[in-house]
């Protein structure tokens, strides 16, 4: 802060969305999203450290779906929790679409697996009638084949790429309630994506490091990135 009690640092602006009741973007405060590893179909556990996470001051949840299975598991969580949960989902897009009717509050969509372009329409056309947003989770470990080969390894303009191919196809079915993320293990291969994309599109972006490593490294690596991102005003 300075002496008028201002922060120096101008936030990018950004397109409000809702994820349940918290608001993301615009000129909310940055919210504070993590993500269980438990088993989702151990419904105890994972209401157990949903509120544990809530205790320590998350605003947002993440949870993994991975199956039909765990799809209804998650009903039975989402009545026992209160906080708003995003539902991580992979490869197999008919679970989005069940998800979004029991109550999930986001779908989170990985390009790299989720499919075709008409299995995106169809995740859409769920989350428009129930409601609720998308995050575009785009993540340098799953890049699609041809940009792989594009590119030879993950690089920012991979990252990139790859999140401008999947917000055209939502700008083109008038969806416009989205978050974007841009995750590596790489800090600084992260930060040149945020970066890059941050001037492009109006939507909430959503910060992290993926597999960011154990205890103290992960701390480290995070901290550093997600403050020098934060420091630029980029970060929803």
């Amino acid at each position: 802060m300075n002496k008028q009690g201002q922060s120096p640092i101008k936030r990018r602006k950004s397109r409000q969305i809702m994820v349940g009741d918290v608001p993301v973007g615009g000129d909310a405060p940055i919210a504070v999203q993590s993500m269980t590893n438990t088993e989702t179909c151990d419904v105890a556990a994972t209401v157990a450290q949903i509120n544990e996470l809530v205790a320590v001051g998350a605003d947002i949840v993440r949870v993994s779906v991975p199956s039909m299975d765990a799809a209804e598991a998650f009903a039975e969580i989402r009545k026992q929790v209160n906080i708003p949960l995003v539902t991580d989902i992979h490869f197999d897009y008919k679970i989005a679409l069940r998800v979004a009717e029991l109550g999930a509050d986001c779908l989170r969509i990985n390009p790299g697996n989720i499919g075709r372009e008409d299995r995106i329409r169809q995740v859409v056309d769920a989350a428009r009638h129930n409601g609720i947003p998308i995050r575009i989770g785009v993540n340098a470990g799953s890049l699609e084949k041809d940009l792989q080969k594009k590119y030879g390894e993950p690089t920012p303009d991979a990252l990139v790429e790859s999140a401008m191919r999947h917000i055209d196809i939502l700008d083109r079915l008038n969806f416009p309630d989205f978050k974007l993320s841009l995750k590596a293990s790489d800090v600084f291969m992260t930060v040149a994506a945020y970066r890059k994309i941050a001037s492009q599109i109006e939507q909430p972006l959503h910060l992290g490091i993926t597999e960011a490593g154990g205890l103290r490294s992960g701390t480290v690596k995070s901290s550093v990135g997600l403050g020098m991102l934060l420091m630029d005003g980029i970060g929803d």
